[in-house]
């Protein structure tokens, strides 16, 4: 049964903008730390920012930091993640994933290996 679904990548120019969505259940949302990773060909999958249950502890990876934003999910929204002023290294494949709500408190939330579920992916491709 799949529980989590990602939408909204695309393609587009340096400097545009998309926002990604990550559709799951508000038990999801609520109970566990939600996380963006990404995924280039040819390389490690990269966490690129977190959220933990009730938003009190966001993290970013320093790549992203200041263009990116991430949002909580909740019965009446998905989860987004916000990205502007895109650059070409932004091009991956962008996953949503939940894992316990501890991994957002933790120094090793970047790690994919600390999240269990995660949705089928969605493809973002920038273009100088």
């Amino acid at each position: 049964q799949v529980q989590l679904v990602e939408s909204g990548g695309g393609s587009v120019q340096a400097g545009g903008s998309l926002r990604l969505s990550c559709t799951a259940s508000s038990d999801i949302y609520r109970k566990n730390c939600m996380a963006w990773f990404r995924q280039a060909p040819g390389k490690e999958r990269e966490a690129v920012a977190s959220i933990s249950s009730g938003a009190l502890r966001i993290k970013y990876d320093n790549s992203v930091t200041g263009r990116f934003t991430i949002s909580q999910g909740n019965a009446e929204n998905p989860m987004y993640l916000e990205m502007n002023s895109l650059i070409p290294e932004d091009t991956a494949m962008y996953y949503c994933a939940a894992g316990p709500n501890h991994r957002c408190f933790s120094d090793s939330w970047y790690l994919a290996s600390g999240f269990s579920l995660w949705g089928q992916g969605t493809q973002v491709t920038v273009s100088s």
